[in-house]
């Protein structure tokens, strides 16, 4: 599995909390505890959204803790929203288009966790894929096919409700396989306004990765797992929940299944 961070508020350099904590993303990438793999060294990426509506990305195969240009871009780099992404695999190669996040226009998206037997459902997400989508996929992951599904169900028109539909959609082909527990998840999107998270696992397979959440002055943290020694002040986001933080509306959850 993966280790993430989304943060969205007043803007501050990515490098205080991709490197500066004492339980930093960097630190998670090679001594995770609440992942099931301890290391995340399948490659990294951050994204963020600056004077342009496009985020800007940067992603690598390295470890994230043996690229020096990371640590460069995320001290000279100040955002008020941006995504930090340290990857382990589920069988997918190692490879700069398979890094996180993903990037398609004004969107962005990471994730944490699985399509299981993606291999058998590939063929038809592709099919529910919009041509524009499906020609502008570059890697091999199921976390960019659940990218694309959610442009294609209309995310640019009502961001909750594609994010619903292509999570019903990815476990409805479970269960037509017998399969109830297809989709184990978290996810961050963003249109460089506001910022989306999900939390949602089906089916018998027990709860999905970890996620946590932290309101402060400068703004709202979304992490894998807490960054500093005090858990307490670090709320985890049920599962089958969507957190919702944008300009129009201060973060609140809701429930994914409506």
């Amino acid at each position: 599995m993966c280790r993430w961070i989304a943060y969205r508020g007043r803007p501050i350099r990515l490098d205080s909390l991709v490197y500066e904590p004492i339980h930093s993303l960097v630190d998670q990438s090679r001594a995770a505890q609440f992942g099931k793999s301890a290391i995340n060294a399948d490659g990294f990426g951050v994204g963020w959204y600056g004077e342009e509506t496009e985020p800007g990305l940067y992603r690598d195969i390295l470890p994230a803790w043996s690229d020096p240009n990371l640590r460069c871009i995320a001290r000279a780099i100040r955002s008020p929203l941006f995504f930090a992404h340290v990857r382990a695999s589920t069988g997918t190669a190692t490879s700069r288009p398979n890094c996180h996040p993903f990037g398609h226009g004004r969107w962005m998206m990471m994730h944490n966790g699985l399509i299981r037997d993606y291999e058998s459902l590939r063929r038809p997400l592709d099919e529910a894929l919009d041509d524009p989508y499906y020609n502008a996929r570059l890697g091999t992951t199921d976390s960019e096919a659940l990218f694309l599904l959610m442009l294609s169900l209309g995310l640019d028109a009502d961001a909750p409700g594609a994010i619903r539909r292509a999570v019903a959609h990815v476990n409805a082909l479970g269960v037509d396989r017998d399969r109830p527990d297809t989709l184990s998840a978290t996810a961050a999107i963003s249109d460089g306004r506001t910022l989306y998270v999900l939390r949602t696992a089906e089916g018998p397979s027990g709860a999905p990765p970890s996620l946590y959440y932290r309101r402060s002055e400068e703004g709202l943290t979304v992490v894998s797992e807490p960054l500093d020694e005090a858990v307490e002040t670090w709320t985890a986001l049920p599962p089958g929940s969507l957190l919702i933080d944008g300009p129009d509306r201060a973060a609140h959850v809701e429930a994914l299944a409506v």
